[in-house]
């Protein structure tokens, strides 16, 4: 991991404001590990024996529930830690991660994350304002859930995978990264009968684009006003 460049790794959120001669002794410690498109990398309440930074590809988070219905929890882009169990104070993973386009991520061991948090507190800051910003979208969607019919919770979470992964083409802004009906129906509760019926509905307005697992906004403002429901 040596021969890694040190300016890519140093323009990720995990390690802003870390020295050069930090970085180099966190790659030290690290190893990359190639996930092909479908491999889980790893399974929900397995022990947490590795956190990990996504430098290409993406995957999706999901959770069972005790009745057995699957929920996407998010999307992971490169250049987004993941997996970190240890900072929050877990021994096991709270979800599952499985790629969803063949990727390539940073993995150090668990057992290692209090010495490396202790040694380098940049990294540790990084990670808590991360976790605490998931911990704020979890809460958001949660009101959602329980608050908003099912058009604008759709709206909700299409508007926020493309801030969060969306790349400006010439009809819109496309979701970047392979995302099916089903996935936005785990990821707002509702089933693929009525997201298929919801996304249908806007593209014959006009307002998206949708094939297979691929979803542009070709009217994002317009969306943005169906989610706060004035549109």
């Amino acid at each position: 991991m040596a021969s890694l460049d040190r300016t890519l790794i140093a323009n990720l959120p995990l390690f802003s404001g870390l020295k050069p001669e930090e970085l180099d002794a966190l790659l030290s410690e690290a190893q990359s590990v190639r996930y092909p498109k479908g491999v889980t990398v790893f399974h929900q309440d397995a022990e947490a024996r590795a956190f990990f930074v996504l430098l290409h590809g993406h995957l999706r988070v999901f959770k069972l529930t005790p009745d057995g219905q699957q929920v996407v929890v998010r999307f992971v882009v490169p250049g987004e830690v993941f997996g970190v169990a240890m900072a929050i104070g877990r021994t096991v993973y709270p979800g599952t991660a499985v790629a969803v386009a063949d990727s390539i991520a940073l993995q150090w061991p668990s057992a290692a994350w209090p010495r490396l948090a202790a040694a380098h507190p940049e990294l540790a800051n990084n990670t808590l304002q991360t976790v605490g910003a998931r911990l704020q979208d979890m809460h958001t969607r949660v009101v959602e859930m329980a608050t908003l019919e099912v058009e604008r919770r759709i709206a909700h979470a299409l508007l926020r995978l493309a801030q969060q992964a969306g790349r400006k083409v010439e009809t819109g802004v496309t979701i970047d990264f392979p995302i099916s009906r089903q996935d936005v129906a785990e990821m707002t509760g509702t089933t693929l009968h009525t997201v298929s019926r919801i996304l249908s509905a806007w593209e014959a307005r006009g307002l998206v684009e949708s094939a297979r697992q691929k979803i542009t906004l070709r009217q994002p403002h317009q969306l943005m006003l169906l989610a706060e429901g004035t549109g």
